[in-house]
């Protein structure tokens, strides 16, 4: 999250929402003289504590950790920590080059970095500290959704800090409304991204199969799939009759073989495919 946002969106002017973004916007308002890291923590600090007052333990030493260690490592990948002026990723070769003559795929690379972060922080139940807290406090106080109260905090951000950049005219190669077209871009991107860290990708297929054949075609997927296959019955109000539904789960790539399985017996079987988040048992992994 910090290599994100220190290397690769504060040069590019490209705010992604949050404390995050609002500290971004401040340390253009000083033209650049306050480090981003340092600004994240400050104004995470009364953050915490009202979070503490009103939520209690919820966001304790797991939300200070967080808030902290992201604050200092964006500086110091920036270089903005004394001792270590010397690191500067942001102007090494590669990102300059990417500002230069790539500047989609720079924003892209943030995202997905950004995201990726947040990712792994909410998976394992951590914090960062910023608009969660206000989102949880919104929530509690005024029954607003948390992600109704993220999405307006971060529009609000990005907002500023293109007014900020646009009065300033810190940009004058690209129009502060393109770089808050960026900016929703980036967030549109790590929102997704963090949505895959959670989740994961699907990765298996539940099938419902309704055929006169159903003993065959159960046969068939435990022995050439080596998968299970369990009969549920069903009443079909169409034709008014009981009959049996056989569900069975399987692998993405197996899909495919299930499909040329179930047409060779049955080429009038009814089927439906879904996705499946997670499946716990013999055959499958286990999502960490």
């Amino acid at each position: 999250m910090a290599i994100g946002i220190g290397v690769f969106l504060v040069d590019a002017q490209v705010v992604p929402g949050g404390v995050s973004g609002l500290s971004m916007a401040l340390h253009y308002l000083s033209n650049r003289t306050i480090p981003v890291g340092l600004l994240i923590w400050l104004l995470n600090i009364p953050l915490f504590f009202w979070g503490l007052k009103e939520l209690g333990k919820k966001f304790g030493l797991r939300t200070f950790y967080g808030f902290s260690l992201n604050a200092f490592f964006i500086d110091f990948f920036r270089g903005s920590i004394p001792g270590f002026h010397y690191i500067r990723l942001q102007d090494t070769q590669t990102v300059k080059d990417l500002f230069q003559h790539d500047f989609l795929f720079l924003i892209l690379i943030g995202s997905l970095m950004l995201g990726i972060g947040l990712g792994i922080i909410f998976k394992f139940k951590g914090s960062t500290a910023g608009s969660d807290i206000v989102a949880a406090i919104m929530q509690k106080r005024f029954g607003l959704k948390p992600g109704q109260a993220i999405m307006f905090i971060d529009f609000f951000v990005i907002a500023l800090a293109g007014l900020i950049i646009e009065v300033k005219n810190l940009s004058p190669d690209k129009p502060a409304m393109s770089l808050t077209l960026y900016a929703l871009f980036l967030l549109l991107v790590s929102s997704k991204i963090v949505d895959v860290i959670i989740d994961g990708f699907d990765y298996a297929r539940m099938a419902f199969i309704i055929s006169e054949k159903n003993d065959e075609i159960a046969k068939a997927i435990m022995n050439e799939l080596s998968r299970g296959a369990t009969g549920l019955r069903a009443h079909g109000l169409y034709r008014n009759i009981d009959r049996e539904i056989l569900v069975s789960v399987v692998t993405l790539r197996e899909v495919g073989q299930l499909i040329d399985i179930i047409k060779e017996i049955d080429s009038e079987a009814f089927v439906i495919i879904s996705n499946v988040h997670e499946v716990l048992g013999e055959g499958f992994r286990r999502r960490i």
